[in-house]
């Protein structure tokens, strides 16, 4: 066996095996990928003296395993779920991606002296550098609103109400508790006659609110109180004036962001100090500890977690970026889309994108109308077409591909592995606010986390070479010369983007290489064609006027041998920006306005005004722009994923090629470019 790490970080004991005491431990494959990737050798059968067994909880299946490990002299591995598991409950059949091994009990006995709870009463929680990652992780938790389960649609009630926590009745945690049913009556009463000019607010569990199990107050039949929707739980927390619970991980979640609930049985987080305990803690617990060392010991020293895109144990860290992004996914597509309009060559990673819930694809905007009307949801249309001028109901999405899209071009149908969905405008088009201009205007305001991870992805792009379709070029095919180097990047002239963001009199690239001549004679002129002109796949011509046609080399070696970029609206501008390039804008992208470019375009487009009052930097608009906006599509998994995993995959560059019938149709697609009207 190789011994790696264990529950709480302890080395596994070298040639003991583990045994599985219940047939779902074989089936859950997940958990024994973990166990497997932790350093357990798993056996099935009967355990030796220097062997452990494993149960799950303390059900029936528990006591055969207790039985077992008592009859050979065996020690037993406690097993959970981790504090961050999923997007909806193991019940749903979503794998966990953290699991406790506790060979001193389960994490919510207090009647057993766990390895959590000897973390919490002895371990070195002092640590300055282990503390200021701790309170990180809670500013990241409580920012992204990522918890146990993560499946959450629904709006939080008006803030200001008490939240009163249910919990899944005949849950063995309850009982691990000292708790029972009455405990859960006598915990709403309080909080009633406590807070009496209140709301009251009761959190189910996610499997009594998904209808799997009953809870303990809707067992009670009250009809007083109000339910609270599926939110977002971290959310739902800053709302709420009070917490009560009994021993629920929401009394530990509520304590991260900064409330001192008011706890009725002997849950793990009581007893050190940051809960208003009603029931007598266990007397072993007598350290007190702050919020951050709380966190340190729970969610970073204690459990293990899983990387699903790349098959490893890893940290929380990782596991809240792929809950985020899973949930995020989840929580926009459930409901289903009606797509309009969208090429068959497309229609298979579109599903694939957005399968949380059905996809319909449509052809007209009246089908589509009465299709998401039924269904109740919203129409995905590329870009703007499609979408209707005046009403807004049934909601149109604007769908594009992602600033980091694929391995080879969109032209030659490769897929996409990122999306934008924007449920507001399309980032291409100024003349209205999109959510990716929202989301800048909202970086003013990011934690410092969320900044230092944009200003890493920024720098990793940068070393790694990556730009929007990371072809095969690895060299420049031509020499600078002497004094200024200035790129004038070429674009496709009937695209959506000229189309709506070239609000200046240049609007072809002739013009723009022009303008960049007689603003700057003393200069180099470098010109760069568009990669579907150069493979023919769109319409256009090289204007003449250039000093080097830079036809066949790689974008990111270009912009780091020029010294400026002059564009009209192309994203190989933004590329520029992340390289610390000085860059001219001619049209309206969504990187200009801000500050960060030289922009040439006039002032007076109402889109400058909405955007130089706001003060964005570098990072705030990778954020933005790479993060928040767009969704990641891992196709090794087939899961949504970080954008750190997709920089993984396109820095591989082994997945996402175009098949030989979507070659044959690309380059058909290329001869009947000036035919244009038959691709819209």
């Amino acid at each position: 066996m190789t011994s790696q790490r264990g529950a709480s970080g302890t080395p596994v004991a070298p040639r003991s095996r583990l045994y599985l005491s219940s047939l779902s431990h074989l089936r859950d494959v997940r958990v024994r990928r973990i166990l497997n990737l932790a350093g357990y050798d798993l056996s099935f059968g009967v355990p030796g003296m220097n062997d452990q067994v494993a149960i799950w909880g303390q059900g029936r299946t528990a006591n055969r395993g207790k039985w077992l490990a008592a009859q050979r002299g065996a020690q037993l591995l406690h097993l959970e779920d981790g504090f961050l598991r999923s997007v909806r409950p193991g019940r749903c059949g979503d794998p966990t991606l953290s699991l406790i091994a506790d060979p001193g009990g389960a994490y919510f006995d207090a009647n057993a002296e766990t390895n959590l709870e000897r973390l919490l009463n002895s371990a070195s929680l002092e640590d300055p550098t282990e503390l200021a990652r701790a309170e990180t992780l809670i500013a990241r938790l409580t920012a992204s609103g990522v918890s146990k389960y993560n499946y959450a649609t629904g709006v939080d009630p008006a803030a200001g109400f008490v939240l009163v926590v249910d919990q899944t009745y005949g849950d063995r945690s309850v009982a691990g508790a000292n708790a029972s049913e009455k405990t859960f009556l006598d915990m709403l009463a309080a909080a009633r006659a406590e807070h009496p000019n209140r709301q009251i607010v009761i959190q189910q569990h996610p499997e009594t609110a998904l209808g799997l199990r009953e809870g303990y107050l809707t067992k009670a039949g009250d009809d007083i109180c109000a339910i609270a929707p599926p939110a977002q739980l971290y959310s739902l927390l800053g709302k709420a004036h009070a917490v009560y619970t009994v021993s629920s991980q929401i009394g530990f979640e509520a304590i991260l962001s900064g409330h001192r609930p008011c706890v009725f049985g002997q849950a793990f987080y009581a007893g050190w100090g940051l809960s208003d305990d009603r029931a007598p803690h266990p007397e072993r617990r007598q350290r007190k500890l702050s919020r951050a060392q709380l966190a340190l010991a729970v969610l970073i020293k204690y459990p293990l977690y899983y990387d699903p895109y790349r098959d490893r144990l890893t940290d929380p860290e990782t596991v809240i970026d792929a809950l985020e992004a899973q949930s995020r996914a989840f929580r926009e597509d459930v409901r289903g889309s009606v797509a309009l309009g969208m090429r068959v060559w497309k229609r298979k990673w579109i599903r694939d994108f957005f399968k949380a819930g059905p996809v319909r694809f449509v052809n007209t905007r009246s089908e589509a109308e009465i299709a998401a009307t039924r269904m109740g949801t919203h129409i995905l249309a590329w870009g703007r077409k499609g979408q209707a001028k005046q009403s807004n109901i049934p909601a149109t999405h604007g769908v594009e591909d992602g600033f980091l899209r694929s391995v080879g071009l969109g032209a030659s149908l490769v897929p996409a592995v990122s999306l934008v969905r924007d449920p507001v405008g399309i980032y291409f088009d100024p003349e209205s606010p999109s959510a990716l201009e929202e989301l800048i205007v909202q970086s003013e305001h990011l934690p410092p986390a969320e900044l230092s991870r944009a200003a890493s992805l920024r720098r990793r792009i940068v070393e790694t070479g990556l730009t929007k379709y990371n072809l095969d070029r690895s060299k420049l095919h031509f020499s600078c010369g002497a004094g200024p180097q200035i790129l004038v990047i070429g674009q496709v002239e009937d695209d959506a983007s000229i189309i709506h963001g070239a609000t200046g009199p240049v609007k072809t690239n002739a013009a723009l290489l022009d303008v960049a001549r007689q603003t700057r004679p003393d200069a180099q002129l470098i010109y760069k064609p568009h990669p579907d002109v150069e493979a023919g796949l769109r319409p256009g011509t090289t204007p003449t006027g250039a000093d080097i046609v830079a036809s066949g080399s790689n974008p990111a070696k270009i912009l780091e041998a020029v010294d400026e970029v002059w564009t009209i609206t192309s994203l190989m501008g933004f590329e520029a920006l992340l390289r610390g390039r000085k860059v001219v804008t001619l049209g309206l992208p969504f990187y200009a306005g801000w500050g960060l470019t030289h922009d040439l375009a006039p002032q007076e487009h109402p889109a400058f005004a909405r955007r130089r009052a706001h003060a964005v930097t570098i990072d705030g608009l990778v954020h933005a722009a790479l993060i928040a906006y767009p969704r990641y599509w891992d196709p090794k998994t087939g899961l949504a994923c970080p954008v750190e995993v997709t920089l993984e995959r396109l820095e591989a560059r082994n997945f996402t090629a175009s098949t030989p019938p979507l070659k044959v149709l690309s380059k058909l697609q290329g001869l009947l470019a000036s035919y244009s009207w038959l691709w819209r």
